[in-house]
């Protein structure tokens, strides 16, 4: 195996470790913070001429205050649809149907409810940094290989190093990142 070899594969660690990081901030972003924002909507799907369909492809989503979402529909018969896909995505929110747009008003969170939400920002955190472990698995795993088929053992170690302080400069941003959410969760 080559230095470059060994390049490529942290290379494909960092990249791992950079998508995990990514799907922690989308994922994050989903989280109702008592602001109304449409990434709540993001990945509903909804029943359109009996196939499942994202709700951004059905109707138009926007927020017209702080603590409102508004939906409408281009097919005005898409409104139930739109609301019983809603109900089921279990949100916590009640969608009101005017006939025209399906509006959802996100009420004010209780304390309860945004410790409940900080556990799960805090799940998420660790749901990366196992992603991340990974990563650094099967890099340490590639570089013993090749010190066992004949690279020099303090390259080894040294590309090792390496990637452990690249996890740990990643864990560092997943920390901050979640602590971030935490405070927004927790502001009233």
């Amino acid at each position: 195996m080559t230095e470059q070899d060994i390049q490529v594969v942290i290379q494909k660690a960092k990249d791992a470790m950079d998508h995990s990081l990514e799907h922690l901030q989308k994922e994050l972003s989903k989280l109702r913070t008592g602001k109304a924002s449409t990434s709540m909507l993001e990945g509903l799907l909804v029943e359109y001429y009996g196939s499942p369909t994202l709700l951004s492809q059905v109707a138009n989503v926007a927020t017209s205050d702080a603590r409102t979402i508004t939906i409408q529909p281009w097919e005005k018969k898409m409104l139930a649809n739109i609301e019983r896909a809603i109900f089921e995505a279990n949100m916590g929110v009640t969608p009101q149907n005017d006939g025209e747009t399906v509006r959802i008003i996100i009420p004010p969170l209780t304390e309860e409810r945004r410790k409940d939400l900080v556990k799960q920002a805090k799940h998420l955190g660790e749901e990366s940094k196992v992603g991340l472990r990974n990563a650094r698995r099967e890099a340490m795993e590639i570089f013993k290989k090749a010190i066992k088929d004949g690279l020099p053992e303090d390259f080894g170690k040294r590309k090792e190093e390496e990637t452990q302080k690249m996890v740990n400069g990643y864990v560092e941003k997943i920390d901050a990142i979640v602590s971030a959410k935490e405070k927004e969760i927790m502001t009233v």
